[in-house]
């Protein structure tokens, strides 16, 4: 990876997209910049606080192109509270203008992708992996649900203008390789924290080899590299896709000049390439698939955002086709929508993956998201999705590693990890090869549009006991001395934060009651110790709140006092949600001031709202050991307010005199 020479020679795709849409600030990297918002998208486990937040800024009509909520999460109904929520989040969306995706329907990004993206549009979702739609040649930001609520307001969204990381693409993928294999390799190369504020553009001529959906695969994962987001070229593959979806009209092409110049440079040779694996615990701990070789499996997991192509499901398929399941092993298979299942029964691709002896389940996150599907202690599961952290998967101690759907299949048939090269050798198979139908079953039958203006203002909101309210929150002190109620190390995600699964998501809409979950994935004592202390800090490691979008990660420790993070550094979204909720982001200005700080220590931030005003650097007192530590501060004099006032939701309720 090299620098390169930023405004230099002409425009790649992510610089046209921003100034396309540009409303405030330069796009100098490093410069806070406003963007117009074309289209949101959200989902059930996020949407619901969405929604709150909706009511709470009294809006009468969402402002946005297309505002689409999404049901693809809480799929499982063990009482009644996700029934609860998407009943709620229906009337929300009949009330505020937003489309309706019914419970089932698919998931959230490719049935965007399929449905309603535009390339040259801009989009927010209150999901990381919105930023899977660069895949289309969009602009697609995964946000904090308030910021989407911003947008579908008609405000534009604030983000720091990142640098452009350019990656050349050549050569062409070998027999028994996929997309997740790039994207893998990305993540080998420059790990979870190679991305971060940064934009990845794919450019060059490996493009012309891969789908609109593999670009879909890339772009997803874009996430895990901690990246604002992924782009792609608008070319001949997107027009291919959205034709094949009933939608040519809506292709614009948008592609880079050739001169174009990136902040940063690299480059892939995909015919270099091959299969690849990343072991438990995190993303960007990837080895060659030979390297782990050998492994025992108990568990095969087929679908997800970051594998729900057509093709990512018929390829496994064709694999097993004629075949058996190794008895030691579960093949699960979660369609990514009720299209693609479709199309694989009228291919005939269902039938061999039933008679193979995989388990066919609805169309939704599932797994993915711990929703089900948890495995077993001490046995390896091998998943098509986006995300391994520790316990995502509902089993505490889990041991969850992430394929390509080749290697997925290749596992599930011989029932250890297998280079799945080695089929052909072993098994005599040849690679597999999909023919995928030219036009695909389109679905918009479980779609429900907004109705007219004047039928929407009639709707009321329909709230069961178990949807909660927003918390109030109170301005930042100015004087801020609170105990470190809990330290964390590096990389610690926001599924340790703040946990998703079966057990959790159902008080997503439940503050109060979603709080007993704070931070217990670490260490169980935190909920109540924090009651104890009241106001407190947490101290982490770098990239603190990697993953997840979610700001239940923000708001369930805010609401049990938390003021203040003093960490090493952040991911994007999680930073900007501790900012929306009226948390102080500080990071250590000396990164060995990290190892001085323990658990208990009181730490001390007097005069706040002038340390702030005053520049980027700010001094806190650790009052226990009777040291100072210089600490800095990323906020704009926009973010100083929103802290300052306890939030972005009080912050506009005094504008409005409410």
């Amino acid at each position: 990876m090299t620098a390169g020479g930023p405004g230099v020679g002409g425009q790649g795709v992510a610089r046209k997209l921003i100034a396309s849409h540009l409303v405030s600030g330069e796009m100098t990297p490093g410069a806070e910049i406003g963007i117009r918002v074309d289209q949101t998208l959200t989902q059930d486990a996020t949407g619901t606080m969405v929604m709150l937040e909706l009511e709470a800024l009294d809006l009468d009509r969402v402002r946005t192109d297309v505002s689409v909520q999404y049901v693809d999460h809480n799929l499982l109904q063990a009482d009644e509270r996700n029934m609860a929520d998407h009943i709620f989040l229906r009337s929300a969306c009949r009330r505020y203008g937003l489309w309706y995706s019914r419970p089932g329907n698919g998931v959230s990004h490719p049935t965007h992708m399929q449905r309603f993206g535009v390339p040259g549009a801009s989009m927010v979702g209150s999901d990381s992996h919105t930023c899977a739609a660069g895949s289309l040649g969009m602009l697609a930001i995964g946000v904090g649900g308030l910021e989407v609520a911003m947008a579908m307001a008609g405000e534009p969204l604030h983000v720091t203008m990142p640098e452009i990381w350019g990656v050349r693409l050549t050569g062409e993928l070998p027999p028994w390789l996929s997309a997740k294999d790039v994207i893998l390799e990305m993540l080998r190369r420059h790990g979870v924290r190679g991305g971060v504020n940064r934009i990845i553009e794919y450019h060059g001529p490996g493009l012309a080899s891969l789908t609109a959906m593999d670009r879909h695969v890339i772009a997803n994962m874009g996430a895990e590299l901690g990246a604002t987001t992924t782009v792609f070229p608008s070319d001949g593959r997107v027009l291919e896709f959205l034709r094949g979806e009933g939608r040519e009209d809506d292709f614009t092409e948008i592609v880079a000049d050739p001169d174009a110049s990136y902040d940063v440079a690299d480059e892939i040779d995909l015919s270099s390439l091959e299969p690849l694996i990343a072991r438990p615990g995190s993303p960007g701990d990837v080895v060659p698939v030979r390297d782990a070789a050998g492994e025992d499996v108990h568990q095969v997991v087929v679908g997800s955002s970051a594998n729900p192509g057509l093709r990512d499901f018929a390829s496994v398929a064709a694999i097993v086709k004629g075949r058996q399941v190794h008895p030691a092993v579960s093949l699960d298979v979660n369609p990514t929508s009720r299209q693609i299942l479709l199309d694989l029964t009228r291919m005939g691709a269902a039938a061999d993956l039933l008679q193979a002896g995989a388990r066919i389940h609805q169309a939704g996150c599932l797994g993915c998201i711990g929703m089900g599907q948890a495995p077993a202690v001490g046995r390896n599961s091998l998943r098509t999705f986006p995300r391994n952290f520790p316990g995502r998967s509902g089993t505490a101690d889990d041991l969850v590693w992430l394929c390509s759907p080749e290697t997925a299949a290749a596992a599930a048939l011989t029932g250890r990890i297998t280079d799945p090269r080695d089929l052909g050798m072993d098994l005599g198979m040849d690679p597999p090869e999909v023919r995928l139908p030219r036009r695909s079953s389109v679905n918009r039958q479980m779609l429900e549009p907004p109705p007219p203006v004047d039928e929407a203002r009639g709707v009321a909101l329909e709230k069961a006991p178990s949807i909660g309210v927003l918390p109030e929150l109170d301005p930042l002190p100015d004087e801020l001395e609170v105990p470190v109620v809990i330290k964390v190390g590096d990389d610690v995600s926001t599924d340790e934060i703040l946990q998703a699964g079966a057990r959790a998501l159902p008080f997503r809409s439940d503050i109060a009651r979603l709080a007993d979950f704070a931070f217990t994935r670490l260490d169980e004592g935190y909920p109540e110790r924090a009651r104890e202390a009241g106001p407190h800090a947490v101290v982490g490691g770098r990239n603190y709140g990697q993953g997840s979008s979610r700001e239940h990660a923000a708001i369930a420790p805010r609401h049990l006092g938390l003021r203040l993070v003093l960490a090493r550094g952040y991911a994007r979204i999680h930073w900007q949600n501790l900012v929306n909720f009226g948390i102080l982001p500080l990071e250590f200005a000396d990164d060995a001031d990290y190892d001085r700080v323990e658990q208990g220590d009181v730490l001390r931030v007097e005069n706040v709202r002038d340390a702030l005003k005053a520049g980027a650097g700010i001094d806190v007192r650790n009052t226990t050991r009777g040291e100072t530590y210089r600490a800095r501060h990323r906020l704009s004099p926009r973010q100083r307010d929103l802290v300052a006032a306890g939030g972005q939701i009080p912050l506009l309720r005094r504008r409005s005199g409410g």
